[in-house]
């Protein structure tokens, strides 16, 4: 694998100072509080790694991770913000991912069934192989109908925000995208609209609430700061029950369970899963790796999309109409292919906002990494932390970091493209049963590209105000411009 050949390389440069890693965690429990206000209230993220990469002029520090006491019993890291240390966290040999899909915590199994779904499996464990397995056979056996799918519920998508647009100026593209999503991802994998289940037209309502107490220990809700205490406690010092959206959960289980009825017998024919464990975990893979990322994924697209202007509009509508022409007036993938720039923007959307910003790995013997400027000892078992949205505008690595250049992956910026780690593994890899890079990654990159296309089919230019909603973006559109060709 080329991540453990590239890691193993960083650790073997002989000219790099040999330096502890600089940074603390403060007082036993009160500095995993504090550390957890600044994350969220006195600093905010970015600014958390910030101020802390330019207190101890380094990219690897220590500090304490939220959300801390009394959800996660350790919170210390040792944190890893640029392109020559951020690798480690991809070396299967080097680190362990078992249980630390979402950090430093872990939701208890009962949200899941009882079963450690196989986003929380290290590669080493055998379960690991049979579900990553499962899931690219599953990806595979419906990749032909992708395209046809989302032009489908998409379409739609669009008619109703213009629609909103008609009747009060503006349309709330992030509550539209939500239910369109879910219901394309389960039709897709399920096939049927989540509509013709049980599940009705409350299918995203209750995919969110089964979603959310996972979540909150991540999110603040932007509240005054005179509630600041009240939402962290809410929020950030006990676990949510399971048992608060178990009624929720069941009839999403329901729903997958008697609709998904061939990909479950295949889960247990082909690849050994009980039928029960392949349900909880391809609701996991659809619900929360798929519809929790395309929750955040569109609106992050058309965010940057929109603040680059109209001068990027019109290339992008320039290149995707004649591509679009030339393939007979159809949407296929080899025409997709030649369409060079809006592949570009799209990679470029995942590498400037990666909608999974952290990862995480725990050391499984000592190890050396290395930043630009210096080498760092790792003790086994500390935990390994990566912001990517900092790794991933390294100035090092990349020219005019900060800013969203839509061309920057055309033609020899093609060659940046291992830097793109938005997949838990670059860009240039594949996932594979061996590694954690996720299963969905091309489906991920196809479905950024189709959204690209038929936007600007439909569309000239757009403008839209863009605002913040827990996690990610929040777009509100102001003026779609219909086709004028």
């Amino acid at each position: 694998m080329a991540s453990v050949q590239s890691s193993s390389q960083i650790q073997n440069k002989p000219n790099l100072p040999l330096k502890e890693v600089p940074g603390h965690y403060g007082w036993p429990f009160f500095g995993a509080i504090k550390d957890r206000y600044d994350f969220f209230y006195n600093q905010g993220r970015d600014d958390f790694f910030k101020t802390r990469m330019a207190k101890y002029k380094s990219t690897v520090f220590r500090t304490n991770m939220p959300p801390g006491p009394f959800i996660a019993s350790n919170p210390k890291v040792v944190v890893v913000l640029d392109a020559e240390s951020f690798p480690i966290l991809f070396d299967n040999s080097k680190v362990e991912k078992r249980n630390i899909f979402d950090g430093t915590y872990m939701p208890s199994t009962n949200f899941t069934g009882g079963y450690r779904i196989c986003s929380f499996l290290d590669p080493s464990e055998a379960k690991h192989t049979s579900l990553k397995n499962f899931f690219l056979s599953l990806l595979s056996a419906n990749h032909k109908n992708v395209i046809p799918l989302f032009q489908t519920h998409f379409s739609d998508l669009f008619v109703k925000a213009e629609a909103q647009l008609a009747k009060d100026d503006t349309s709330d593209f992030n509550s539209l995208n939500d239910q369109t999503s879910l219901n394309f991802i389960f039709e897709l994998f399920c096939g049927q609209n989540p509509s013709s289940t049980a599940l009705g037209s409350k299918a995203a309502t209750l995919v969110t609430l089964w979603l959310l107490p996972q979540l909150t220990p991540q999110i603040t809700l932007g509240l005054p700061k005179l509630l600041n205490v009240l939402e962290d406690l809410l929020l950030h010092t006990f676990p949510f029950p399971a048992l608060l959206v178990k009624p929720a959960y069941n009839k999403v289980y329901k729903a997958f369970y008697e609709s998904a009825t061939k990909a479950l017998e295949e889960a247990e024919s082909t690849f050994g899963i009980s039928k029960d464990e392949a349900c909880h975990n391809l609701i996991f893979m659809v619900c929360f790796n798929a519809y929790g990322g395309m929750k955040l994924l569109f609106p992050i697209l058309l965010k940057w999309v929109c603040l680059a202007g109209e001068d990027l509009h019109r290339k992008l509508r320039e290149e995707i109409r004649a591509a679009f022409k030339d393939a007979g007036g159809k949407v296929t993938l080899a025409a997709l292919d030649k369409m060079t720039l809006t592949k570009s923007v799209v990679y470029e959307s995942l590498r400037i906002d990666p909608a999974v910003p952290f990862q995480y790995g725990k050391a499984k013997e000592d190890l050396v990494i290395n930043s630009h400027d210096a080498a760092f000892q790792i003790k086994k078992g500390e935990v390994i932390f990566g912001y990517q949205t900092i790794a991933t505008r390294d100035p090092k690595i990349f020219d005019k970091p900060e800013e969203f250049v839509g061309d920057r992956f055309v033609g020899d910026g093609e060659k940046l493209l291992k830097y793109v780690w938005w997949s838990n593994g670059p860009e240039t890899e594949n996932p594979t049963a061996a590694n954690k890079i996720c299963a969905g990654k091309d489906l991920v990159v196809l479905m950024n590209r189709i959204m690209l296309v038929e936007f600007f089919l439909r569309y000239d230019t757009f403008t839209a105000d863009i605002g913040t909603f827990l996690l990610g973006p929040k777009v509100t559109f102001k003026t779609l411009t219909k086709a004028s060709t």
